[in-house]
């Protein structure tokens, strides 16, 4: 980019809301140790941290961009609700000319990325500031600038990365996920990430439905063969095991030292079942299953692969991330695409309403439906996020999201989702 968002500690109030509309991932913050800061480089730029779950007087602050990632949107500055009383227009973060901060905010980058994450059981996950604090383990996507999608997938990552399987239909989000042989699903310090997976664009639902029965019958054997070893394992740590329902970061953080525990003691016991253990036991660990796509793969080609895995009631979510065409090929029409509008294949106006997927999929009488845009209201799009993710049976999420196939500048894509909303 030639112009990057700079950051000035003293106006901040530390919201979170440019990180979490951040298409690629290049804005992160982070509060850590004030005795970390001895290392850092001369015009690394901290402030006290905002908020009673931080210790002020020993800990510090950091909104750091990723000036080399950064593709210079300028969604974090429309977003940003804070401006300066003295100077009208200036922001608690601003672009500017790449040029003259890149080498110095290069080293900041480095030295603020080997910065201790922040302990998941201080924040809370909940609030749009909280959730941000979180590490995200999709980064610096092939995605167009400014794109709407990748918000919402970089969300998912904050709060359910380390547990997460996704299965992905054909689309954009295949092609900028799985741009081979690089990918912006990422893993964090213990090497937990995503496990990522695309497949046609017909068939995806069922693909995921296929992953997460695998998953359960892998569970179940893991839970059977844990129980045939209780003895052997010791009975403590079996039942703490078996009861955890990992309802909270504290208790999922807690099952994952548990099965690391279990794994060491497996090692070291002289039978067959021992070994068939060792190479399920992940599967003790309770995994989040998305099934992820676009209007196309969720309203057209794959809509009856869809249908499907809601009436099976099993616990599956689904995210179908609407641009309201088929963007990845230029912006053709789908069922989606709303009366009127002008799109490829209908250039003078779609003469067909959108289809209500949501109402279809409420039909179904024992799936979470929701519908989101993460510009009209970050708030109601995180916690729609989580109340998606704790339901036990399906959920479908109808993230619309803002895209460059819509024709302006995709600094206003959020100011669009607000107008989209407003007018239903």
């Amino acid at each position: 980019a030639e112009q990057v968002p700079v950051w000035d500690p003293g106006l901040c109030s530390q919201c979170g809301k440019c990180f979490f509309v951040c298409p690629h991932a290049a804005i992160r913050p982070k509060v850590y140790n004030n005795d970390l800061l001895a290392d850092a480089p001369d015009f690394f730029k901290h402030t006290a941290p905002i908020g009673k779950e931080f210790f002020k007087e020993t800990e510090s602050y950091t909104l750091q961009v990723a000036v080399e990632d950064c593709t210079g949107c300028n969604l974090c500055v429309e977003v940003c609700p804070i401006e300066s009383k003295t100077q009208p227009g200036h922001k608690a973060i601003n672009m500017q000319d790449v040029m003259p901060l890149k080498e110095t905010e290069i080293n900041n980058w480095d030295f603020f990325i080997s910065l201790p994450d922040i302990d998941r059981t201080r924040v809370n996950r909940a609030t749009v500031k909280g959730s941000q604090l979180l590490e995200p383990l999709f980064e610096f996507s092939g995605a167009c600038s400014g794109c709407g999608e990748t918000p919402y997938l970089k969300l998912l990552t904050q709060l359910f990365g380390d547990r997460m399987i996704v299965a992905n239909a054909t689309g954009c989000s295949s092609i900028f996920g799985g741009n081979l042989p690089t990918t912006p699903w990422s893993t964090n310090a213990e090497g937990h990430g995503p496990a990522w997976a695309n497949s046609l664009f017909e068939d995806n639902a069922e693909f995921g439905l296929g992953i997460k029965l695998a998953t359960d019958m892998k569970r179940s054997y893991a839970i059977a063969l844990l129980k045939q070893l209780r003895e052997e394992v010791g009975e403590n740590l079996t039942e703490s095991i078996l009861k955890n329902v990992e309802s909270n970061e504290t208790e999922i953080i807690q099952q994952r030292i548990n099965v690391t525990e279990l794994k060491r003691i497996l090692q070291h016991i002289d039978k067959a079942e021992a070994g068939l253990l060792y190479q399920v036991a992940e599967f003790l660990e309770h995994k989040s299953m998305w099934i992820v796509g676009g209007d196309g793969w969720a309203y057209d080609i794959g809509f009856s692969g869809l249908d499907h895995v809601l009436s099976t009631g099993e616990n599956v979510n689904i995210l179908v991330l609407d641009t309201e065409v088929y963007s990845n090929t230029g912006g053709q029409k789908s069922k989606s695409t709303s009366i009127g509008a002008s799109a490829k294949f209908s250039i003078k106006g779609k003469t067909t309403g959108k289809k209500d997927l949501a109402m279809q999929a409420i039909a179904h009488g024992n799936a979470f439906v929701a519908e989101i845009a993460m510009g009209a209201n970050d708030v109601h799009a995180l916690k729609t996020i989580l109340e998606a993710e704790a339901y036990p049976g399906p959920s479908i999420i109808i993230a619309y999201s803002h895209c460059i196939a819509h024709g302006y500048d995709m600094c206003h894509g959020l100011d669009q989702q607000e107008l989209a909303v407003k007018t239903g």
